[in-house]
């Protein structure tokens, strides 16, 4: 199990969002390059990017905050929001030096534009799937859709695509931890033999024993983005990753 720390960008800033509410944000630091660089020397393997305002602009807006952070961890970062052509793509893999780029709104207005990103980027594409009552939700989660997270999922079997980035807007920032029915939503979506990634509700240390129990039986879900509870102090992460290595 792979727990990835989560720098959210919002005017360069990292921030945090309850439910992905633009409106109930919390500012924890003004220097996420430092932040990416603490969550490396604690032993992140990988860590999560968001630019808050590229998924809300439909295009990357943070670009400099987020190469400063490439450029300052030995350690590889995936990218979501504002990822919507192929131009923006090939810039933050090839320039910027993003490992993951993580399509979500695309990838369900143009499921076939996906599957051609897939095929010229071969293991570093992710699915970024954003639900509200199992329903994908889109564009900074302003927009929820009428296509199941599970539906969206299945149209990308058997393809090379690198990671399922899985989020119940419910549970994101709030603290309460992961309900029964998102871990059952793990299972299903770990079905498709993709690596699946938790994200959302990750809270205490109790939260990461449950996903490494479903990890027992469903070894694709392979990995938590963890955010608010690293800067609320709910789960230290040299902690946590004791504990994963003790199991």
């Amino acid at each position: 199990m792979e727990l990835i720390p989560a720098i959210d960008l919002r005017g360069g800033r990292c921030v945090r969002l309850r439910q992905g509410d633009y409106n109930q944000e919390t500012i924890f630091n003004d220097d996420p390059v430092a932040v990416a660089k603490l969550w490396a020397e604690q032993g992140a393997t990988r860590i999560h990017l968001v630019d808050l305002d590229g998924a809300k602009a439909g295009a990357v807006q943070n670009r400099e905050v987020i190469k400063n952070i490439v450029t300052a961890v030995d350690v590889p970062c995936q990218l979501g929001g504002g990822l919507r052509t192929q131009e923006t793509i090939e810039d933050i893999l090839n320039n910027v030096g993003i490992d993951r780029a993580i399509i979500g709104t695309q990838a369900l207005k143009e499921p076939e534009w996906f599957h051609q990103m897939i095929e010229k980027f071969p293991g570093h594409m992710a699915l970024g799937l954003d639900a509200k009552d199992s329903m994908v939700a889109t564009a900074g989660w302003l927009d929820v859709s009428q296509t199941s997270a599970i539906d969206l999922a299945k149209q990308f079997e058997g393809t090379e695509l690198a990671a399922i980035i899985y989020t119940n807007i419910a549970n994101d920032g709030m603290m309460q931890g992961i309900d029964p029915g998102t871990l059952n939503d793990f299972r299903e979506l770990a079905r498709f033999k993709i690596p699946i990634i938790a994200s959302g509700g990750v809270t205490t240390i109790k939260d990461i024993e449950n996903l490494l129990e479903i990890e027992k039986d469903s070894p694709y879900v392979s990995a938590a983005i963890i955010g608010r509870a690293l800067y609320e102090g709910t789960i230290s992460l040299p902690d946590a990753l004791e504990r994963i290595g003790s199991n």
